[in-house]
């Protein structure tokens, strides 16, 4: 047994702070070396620019989710990864946050060589305690999320207030009774505490079968855009502002990275519904091409209005 692979397979909702939590496993755990696999909904990849730590051995598979359209390819590039015996310790695999974790779990039991080969670590899931009632609400992927975990980020924990957060737990563990809920901001848990359990194992994982064969969210779409040209820094804030204000509630998730004109740093943008945060992040790198990108998800997406709002912003 100690020869298989331990796999995390790192969940949660839109928004919720997987990516955040998968930059501080690999920035804070200096004694095993990763191998990490990225997940995005829409055709254009974001989640990978904004990991660190992982240029070696990174994989995205986008436009598409692994739990149904792109599923193959999460099994091959698996098996790509077994076939280099001995170049990481551990697999991660951060899914699409509309993704239902079962069809997931379930290839490591099925596929005869993953089996063999790997185990899981764990099921982790990322929640936002500052939303996650509207998620339950409107999305039965988040609650499945929450089932299948073996163990709970609850995030953002200082956007509520001691009342609220005592609520949203409760409301978990009608869900899930068994996983330990580690309370975080901006994702600072304790890395020992979610890593080296090897807690799943096929011959004692219990598959939930209200969860097992629930479709997907046909109302969530995505919209991917891109652009070539130096964008204006305060038409652009001007305008994601008031996209954010007016449709904050139809726009799930947002991100972008953002090529500002006059400046040698990227822009990194991301909003939850109502909030939204922009960042600088390092500067352009001379070897990689160097363009706007932007996701949206959530539903009755106008995908001319957005491709027009973020052309406005290459004028002068």
């Amino acid at each position: 047994m100690t020869d298989r692979v331990p796999v995390m397979v790192l969940t949660g909702f839109l928004g919720a702070g997987k990516t955040t939590l998968l930059n501080r496993i690999l920035s804070g755990d200096g004694g095993r070396r990763y191998a990490v696999i990225v997940n995005e909904f829409g055709e254009i990849g974001i989640d990978g620019d904004l990991i660190v730590s992982a240029e070696e051995e990174l994989f995205e598979m986008s436009n598409g989710c692994i739990c149904c359209s792109v599923r193959g390819d999460l099994v091959r590039t698996l098996h790509q990864l077994l076939s280099r015996r001995g170049a990481f310790d551990c697999i991660v695999i951060e899914t699409t946050g509309v993704a239902y974790p079962g069809p997931v779990i379930q290839t490591f039991f099925i596929d005869h060589v993953l089996k063999a080969r790997t185990i899981l670590d764990s099921v982790t899931t990322v929640v936002d305690a500052a939303h996650i009632g509207l998620r339950l609400a409107d999305s039965p992927a988040a609650a499945e999320q929450i089932a299948f975990a073996d163990q709970i980020i609850l995030n953002k924990t200082e956007l509520v207030s001691g009342g609220e957060l005592e609520a949203v737990e409760a409301r978990l563990r009608t869900l899930n009774q068994c996983a330990p809920i580690h309370h975080a901001r901006r994702a600072e848990v304790d890395l020992g505490k979610l890593l080296g359990h090897r807690g799943l194992d096929s011959q004692h994982f219990w598959m939930p079968q209200q969860f097992t064969e629930a479709p997907h969210d046909d109302c969530i779409t995505s919209v991917s855009l891109t652009s070539h040209t130096p964008l204006d820094g305060l038409k652009l804030s001007d305008w994601l502002k008031q996209l954010v204000a007016g449709s904050g509630r139809e726009i799930v998730r947002a991100k972008g990275i953002f090529d500002l004109r006059g400046e040698e740093r990227r822009l990194v943008f991301q909003s939850i519904h109502m909030q939204l945060e922009a960042d600088f992040q390092r500067e352009w790198r001379p070897e990689e091409p160097r363009f706007s990108r932007l996701v949206f998800i959530g539903r009755n997406l106008d995908r001319p209005a957005l491709a027009a709002g973020l052309a406005a912003c290459e004028g002068a």
